[in-house]
């Protein structure tokens, strides 16, 4: 399972996004070549962050999706789910929660 970071504010993003792009890529061979549908990324460790996330979060869906493949994001702390609320696109990033 892929982890982001502790931090991902929006004057990280941009290095940040190099390395998980190609993670995601990675992960996404091994996630196929197991005829998985889903990629796994965890939240857990993620305390400081802004809207940036989000923009990554959504890239990262957009990779998957490329792929043939889910994002599914675990242990989502609730300040980021409420970030997503308010940005409107919870429903994206993580549909399972709402339901």
């Amino acid at each position: 399972m892929l982890k982001l970071p502790a931090s991902v504010r929006l004057d990280e993003a941009g290095r940040l996004w190099p390395a998980l792009n190609q993670s995601l890529r990675a992960e996404s061979a091994q996630v196929r070549s197991a005829a998985g549908t889903e990629l796994h990324l965890s939240a857990a460790e993620l305390q400081h962050f802004d809207s940036a996330v989000l923009t990554l979060l959504i890239s990262a869906g957009r990779v998957c999706a490329a792929e043939g493949l889910h994002l599914r994001v675990h242990e989502v702390p609730p300040k980021l789910q409420e970030l997503a609320r308010v940005y409107g696109v919870a429903e994206l990033l993580w549909p399972e929660l709402l339901s």
